[in-house]
């Protein structure tokens, strides 16, 4: 049986479709949730997600949900210093403005990864923040920021000394990211006040929104 180009297309097309939405799922999806979104019939569905996991871009729990596989590191092993390029004149500005270290952090898997990491040049004493560090998912202003975007959420999270003691974080979720789940923050000495720097924050999300997910 000789395939026709444009069944190649539509079965990329369609393949390309079930690892964006199994991409966005936080708890992994199954064949039939997957077949019911999109509208495919489970047939369809089984030979895609078998293509899928074949090349390790999807993989299949002991339960059977499906979640994002292995493979798909290596598609976006490019992802760190495009963010980092892109956020940079953003996150110089946040810093400088408010007097704390700004952040870009992204979710990977159960982990918050700092992508860029910016510091205040113009402040007598402010918080280091290292590039590459890891906190847990969930976690402190950061890691609640995370899950939002996974959700799709706009929002602003604050938190004191729940990552480092003596540290406070405002951090918000950046619009659109729910297949790269990222956020932009700050964090300060406790004793700062950061009661007006929330909508900063958003602006600052907004503006990378626009900058880095187009």
């Amino acid at each position: 049986m000789t395939t026709k180009p444009g069944d190649t297309s539509q079965t990329l097309g369609r393949g390309l479709d079930v690892l964006e939405l199994v991409a966005a799922s936080t708890e992994g999806l199954t064949p039939a949730q997957i077949s019911t979104e999109l509208g495919l019939s489970r047939t369809i569905v089984y030979r895609l997600v078998g293509t899928l996991v074949e090349h390790r871009l999807v993989r299949r729990n002991a339960e059977g949900l499906l979640t994002a596989g292995l493979g798909t590191v290596s598609l976006s092993q490019n992802i760190a210093p495009t963010l980092r390029n892109g956020s940079r004149e953003v996150l110089e500005q946040l810093a400088e403005e408010l007097g704390a270290t700004a952040h870009l952090a992204i979710a990977d898997g159960e982990e918050a990864l700092a992508i860029s990491v910016v510091e205040p040049r113009t402040t007598t004493f402010h918080l280091a923040y290292r590039p590459g560090s890891r906190t847990p998912l969930g976690v402190g202003a950061l890691g609640r920021a995370l899950l939002a975007a996974r959700e799709g959420r706009a929002e602003v999270f604050e938190s004191e000394g729940e990552l480092i003691a003596g540290a406070k974080g405002v951090v918000a979720s950046i619009p659109g990211s729910v297949g790269l789940a990222c956020c932009v923050g700050v964090v300060t000495l406790a004793a700062a006040d950061t009661s007006t720097w929330a909508p900063r924050i958003e602006a600052a999300a907004r503006e990378l929104g626009e900058i880095l997910l187009g």
